[in-house]
């Protein structure tokens, strides 16, 4: 038996793996990005919730970039939101300069509620 085979009817070529002839099936190219902490966490949830998505973004080579997206959205949103709810709160260097305990307790605070928002918002959605 030949190891490789061509189908001219479906366009493939097969190759014998054990007893079967299994198409040679690769993904197309795409583009690489780097992925952050954001990216990282949409992708595992939609490969848990979302898995038809995440196949059809996998199999037409668009899930790299469609997780760079969702990364650089979310980190704008994230430090925009941070900067607004400062700003709102009077969260300022004046006060990091007198009082510092405060001002990164506040802070956390801060930037705690902007990842949940974030994470509702684009993560998780």
């Amino acid at each position: 038996m030949e190891k490789r085979i061509f189908n001219e009817q479906k366009g493939l070529w097969y190759e014998l793996q054990g007893d079967y002839y299994i198409p040679c099936l690769a993904l197309p190219n795409e583009e690489q990005f780097e992925i952050g902490v954001w990216g990282q966490r949409h992708l595992r949830y939609i490969k848990q919730h979302h898995k038809v998505r995440y196949t059809n973004l996998l199999t037409n080579g668009k899930l790299n970039g469609y997780l760079a997206d969702i990364d650089k959205q979310a980190e704008d949103m994230f430090f925009r939101i941070i900067e607004q709810m400062a700003e709102r709160e009077d969260v300022t260097e004046r006060l990091k300069a007198e009082n510092q305990m405060e001002w990164v307790t506040r802070m956390n605070n801060i930037r705690s509620r902007a990842t949940e928002t974030v994470n509702n918002d684009l993560i998780y959605n």
